[in-house]
C-alpha cells in the first residue's frame, strides 16, 4: 500500500471545515448557497488516505488507478444530499452494464455530516471493490436489468447514505447494503480526531445485505 499520512488528512479536513463555514458567512449574507466544491475536496482526501494520486486534470476516472470518488455534504444543505451517478449508464452510443465495474478497483464515498450523540461535525469515507464485491455487483446487476427492461428510466443510479446517523447502510430500491468503512474523523472544536481508519477494507472489504 502506498505511503499514507493521516496528519495530512486531518489538516485537509480542518482546512475544508474552515473554508466551508467562512464561505457560509458570505453566502448567508447574500442569500446564496454555500460555495463548496465537495467533489474536489473528496478526491483530494481519498488520495491522502490511500496514497493513490489523481490524474492531473485529465479526463477519465477520478484516481490514477481507475477508481472513482463520490462526495456528499450534509452541512447547511438545501436539498437532500446523496451519492449520484454511482454506476455508469453509458455514453457516446455505448450502453452501460455490469462490465463497466470490471475496470474500477475501488469506488469511494465521502460524506460530511454531524454525528448524533454529541452533534459534532464529522467526515466518513466508505469504499467498495466493484470488481470483486459480489453483493454490490448483484445490486448493480439488478439496476441494469431494470433499466434495460424500462422499469427504471433514469440514468442516475443514486445511493442514499446514512445522513447524521451512526450507520453504514446505504439505501437504493435495488438493494440496501452495509458498506465497508475506511475512515471516520470527528471535529473536536479545535481539529479533527481520527476515530476509524481501516485500510484492510481496500483489499478485503465487502458489502453486506442490510435489514
Amino acid at each position: 500500500m502506498p505511503s499514507v499520512d493521516l496528519n495530512k488528512a486531518r489538516e485537509l479536513l480542518t482546512l475544508h471545515r474552515q473554508s466551508f463555514y467562512a464561505g457560509a458567512t458570505f453566502a448567508e449574507h447574500t442569500d446564496h448557497p454555500v460555495p463548496s466544491d465537495t467533489r474536489a475536496w473528496s478526491q483530494i482526501l481519498v488520495s491522502l488516505l490511500t496514497g493513490i494520486k489523481g490524474i492531473a486534470r485529465k479526463k477519465g476516472a477520478d484516481l490514477a488507478d481507475g477508481s472513482d470518488v463520490k462526495g456528499a455534504n450534509v452541512w447547511l444543505a438545501i436539498d437532500t444530499p446523496r451519492f449520484n451517478g454511482c454506476l455508469k449508464a453509458g455514453r457516446k452510443g455505448e450502453p452501460g452494464g455490469i462490465h463497466t465495474l470490471d475496470d474500477m478497483p475501488h469506488l469511494f464515498f465521502v460524506m460530511w455530516d454531524t454525528e448524533p450523540k454529541h452533534k459534532r461535525d464529522r467526515c466518513r469515507v466508505w469504499v467498495v471493490r466493484p470488481r470483486d464485491d459480489r453483493v454490490f455487483r448483484a445490486m448493480a446487476a439488478r439496476w441494469y436489468e431494470h433499466r434495460e427492461a424500462g422499469i427504471i428510466r433514469s440514468d442516475n443510479f443514486q445511493l442514499h447514505p446514512p445522513r447524521n446517523l451512526d450507520s453504514d447502510t446505504f439505501r437504493n430500491t435495488c438493494g440496501n447494503l452495509n458498506y465497508p468503512l475506511l475512515f471516520r474523523a470527528d471535529w473536536t472544536g479545535a481539529d479533527y480526531e481520527v476515530v476509524t481508519y481501516d485500510p484492510s477494507v481496500l483489499t478485503s472489504g465487502s458489502c453486506e445485505l442490510a435489514d
